[in-house]
């Protein structure tokens, strides 16, 4: 069917430079429509973001076309059909229609067609399977604008074969129901991803890791991890057992969505469990050194803590480990989201900031320490006093310089 895009997301499809592009990809007999994510954002009145662009011009007169329009034209998937147009500073991803020809499960072999309904069998879900033309029509052929109305997150066509086309499709099956589901999931939808669960062995780790962490972070995170964990789904993403109701707990208190903080909540206990969680899902070298941080839990940080132990405790892990550590010691304590000791506890680096000792190594050398390994002897042990006085300044700083020089 057909249906009328709403008016109040007409406008951007006018703004310069996609008006530009629909028009120069969409005449002389071929047509043009935006496609996927951007479509059932602008339906739902969400921010879109990237804007994909599906033509049935071949991909070589896509470049001949945007070249001759004064734009780069950049083959980044030319395999499978995909050039990325450069129009005035704002890439777009430009992909002819086609259909699966051949899948092992993590790459397609294509032939191209003419055919929007051919197209459309070879997208993942019903939501994402959505075309809107310039002229603000949203073309549905697949049911996904009742779907979206329905906070249904459906497979097009036949749950496992779409699966067996690209294994990723179970973890996005599970992440758009996190993000605009309602109610249960679709019943075909998970007995299809249980069904062909072994599959996620055969995915890159790079590409399990972006779906995961977005899925941590959607609206019905944990509802939806819960679901998977009794299909026995993240153990097998993880390489260890999902601490589900701690994750549920960090949901309640996580209110920003912080992936990495959840998924630590979700499955890392000690520090070894940070190791297998870099190696498993190829974490950045940011992320992997933050679960380090997390995981080397020493000293415990609680609210019997005290102000003064706290405050030793953020300077010697900064600030993020000190804020990471206070929310899962928090979320361990099964304390209410509201408690103010633990709230009081978490918001020190907003009270306090961390201070920078007071001396360097030339006021050492001034007092006659010669550079080398006393120097470091000395600056190690005023720095020492000057935490367990508390971190004073002024003369009282100067008084541990002298001490430490003696």
């Amino acid at each position: 069917m057909t249906v009328s895009a709403r008016l109040d997301d007409v406008a951007w499809l006018t703004a310069s430079p996609l008006r530009e592009v629909l028009a120069a990809l969409d005449s002389d007999g071929e047509e043009a429509r935006i496609a996927g994510g951007a479509v059932r954002d602008a339906w739902l009145g969400l921010p879109r973001g990237d804007i994909d662009v599906a033509t049935t011009a071949l991909p070589e007169e896509t470049m001949r076309r945007a070249r001759a329009a004064g734009w780069k034209a950049v083959p980044t998937g030319i395999d499978h059909g995909t050039v990325t147009v450069v129009a005035e500073g704002h890439p777009f991803e430009v992909t002819t229609l086609r259909r699966d020809v051949a899948t092992d499960g993590r790459r397609a072999v294509v032939a191209y067609t003419r055919d929007w309904a051919e197209d459309v069998q070879r997208r993942d879900l019903t939501m994402n399977g959505l075309y809107l033309d310039r002229a603000g029509r949203i073309h549905d052929l697949v049911g996904g604008l009742g779907d979206l109305e329905a906070g249904r997150a459906r497979f097009i066509g036949d749950a496992r074969e779409r699966i067996r086309e690209d294994y990723l499709r179970i973890l996005r099956f599970f992440r758009f129901h996190a993000r605009f589901g309602r109610g249960e999931l679709d019943r075909e939808g998970f007995a299809a991803a249980v069904a062909e669960r072994a599959g996620l062995a055969t995915l890159s780790r790079e590409r399990v890791r972006v779906e995961l962490l977005k899925l941590l972070i959607a609206p019905r995170a944990a509802e939806t991890l819960r679901a998977m964990a009794e299909a026995g789904l993240p153990g097998l993403l993880l390489g260890g057992a999902p601490r589900v109701r701690r994750f549920e707990r960090m949901v309640e208190l996580d209110g920003a969505g912080d992936a990495l903080l959840r998924l630590a909540a979700l499955a890392q206990v000690v520090a070894e469990d940070g190791e297998r969680l870099q190696q498993r899902l190829r974490l950045t070298n940011a992320e992997a050194q933050r679960l380090a941080a997390i995981g080397d839990a020493r000293p415990p940080l609680t609210p019997a803590t005290g102000e003064a132990a706290a405050k030793v405790a953020l300077y010697r892990l900064g600030r993020q480990a000190f804020e990471d550590r206070a929310r899962l010691g928090w979320v361990d304590a099964a304390a209410a989201p509201g408690d103010a000791a633990w709230a009081a506890l978490a918001a020190l680096p907003e009270r306090w900031t961390i201070p920078k000792p007071p001396f360097a190594a030339s006021d050492f050398i001034a007092r006659g320490v010669a550079p080398g390994p006393a120097l470091g002897r000395a600056l190690r042990a005023a720095e020492e006093a000057w935490i367990e006085a508390g971190f004073p300044a002024g003369t009282a700083a100067e008084a541990l310089v002298d001490a430490a020089t003696r």
